[in-house]
C-alpha cells in the first residue's frame, strides 16, 4: 500500500506539528516539513528548493508571528507563496491553520488585514447558519484557541462556514479539498506553553479579546480536544476528496 506523503510549512522554531503529528503517524503517514525560520531572512531561494509537488499528498501550512504582507522582511513568503498557488491548481488535499489559512487566502487573491480586535486565548466560533451537508461537518459552536492580529478576506470561491464576533472569516473551504482554520485546532498543552512564551518575550497585544496569561497556563488538557478532534476529521474531509 502507497504511504501518505504529507508535508507542512512550519515558520516558527518549536512549534511543530501539534496534534497532526501523532494522529497522521498513526495513519501511516510520512512525513516531512520545510522549516522556513530556519532560512537566513536575506536568503531569496528558488521555488525549485521546494518539494516537488507529485510528491505531496497532503500539506498543512502552519501559524507564525510575521504578516503574510511582510515579504520585504521575509522573502521566501513570495515563494513559498507561488509554491502553494501551484500546489492548489493540482486539486489536491490542503489545510491552512491560522497564518497558514491566510497564506492560501493570499495566495490566491484575496488580502490580509489587521482585524479590528487581536484575538488572543480561548473563544467561541460559531458555525455559518446558511451552510448545508455539502460542507464540511461543524457542531453549532466550538470553543477554540485564538492568537493572531489579522484575518483575512474570503478568496474567490471560498464558503464561510464559521464565525466569531470579533472575527467574520473564522473557517472557509474552497472545493472539497481546502480547509483553512483563522484559528489553532492544532494546539496542544507543548503548543500552547510556546506561545506563551513568545508573547511574554514580544508583549505584542494590546486592547485585544484576550484572556489574561497566567489563565491560559492553567488550562486544562481537556479542553484542547474538541479542536484537536475536529481537525483530525478535517483531515480525514480533505483526503477523501
Amino acid at each position: 500500500m502507497k504511504k501518505l506523503k504529507v508535508h507542512y510549512f512550519q515558520h516558527i522554531a518549536g512549534e511543530g506539528f501539534g496534534s497532526c503529528y501523532p494522529y497522521l503517524k498513526a495513519m501511516g503517514g510520512e512525513i516531512s516539513a520545510t522549516e522556513f525560520f530556519a532560512l537566513p531572512k536575506e536568503l531569496n531561494i528558488d521555488i525549485d528548493a521546494l518539494p516537488n509537488i507529485a510528491d505531496v499528498d497532503l500539506l498543512i501550512i502552519m501559524g507564525g508571528a510575521m504578516s503574510v504582507n511582510d515579504e520585504a522582511n521575509f522573502p521566501w513568503l513570495k515563494i513559498e507563496k507561488r509554491w502553494i498557488r501551484r500546489y492548489l491548481a493540482s486539486q489536491k488535499p490542503a489545510i491552512g491553520l491560522c497564518l497558514g489559512a491566510q497564506l492560501i487566502a493570499n495566495a490566491l487573491g484575496a488580502r490580509i488585514t489587521k482585524n479590528p480586535i487581536p484575538e488572543l486565548g480561548w473563544s467561541a466560533v460559531h458555525k455559518t447558519v446558511h451552510i448545508d451537508d455539502t460542507t464540511f461537518p461543524l457542531p453549532n459552536d466550538l470553543e477554540v484557541m485564538q492568537w493572531h492580529h489579522e484575518t483575512l478576506e474570503l478568496p474567490k470561491g471560498a464558503i464561510r462556514l464559521a464565525e466569531s464576533k470579533a472575527c467574520l472569516n473564522q473557517i472557509y473551504q474552497i472545493g472539497k479539498n481546502v480547509l483553512g482554520f483563522q484559528f489553532h485546532p492544532e494546539i496542544t498543552p507543548e503548543g500552547l506553553s510556546l506561545f506563551i512564551k513568545h508573547e511574554e518575550e514580544l508583549n505584542s497585544f494590546h486592547e485585544c479579546a484576550a484572556q489574561q496569561l497566567p489563565l491560559l497556563r492553567q488550562t486544562q488538557k481537556q479542553r484542547f480536544t474538541a479542536g484537536n478532534q475536529m481537525l483530525h476529521r478535517a483531515i480525514d474531509y480533505v483526503l477523501r476528496a
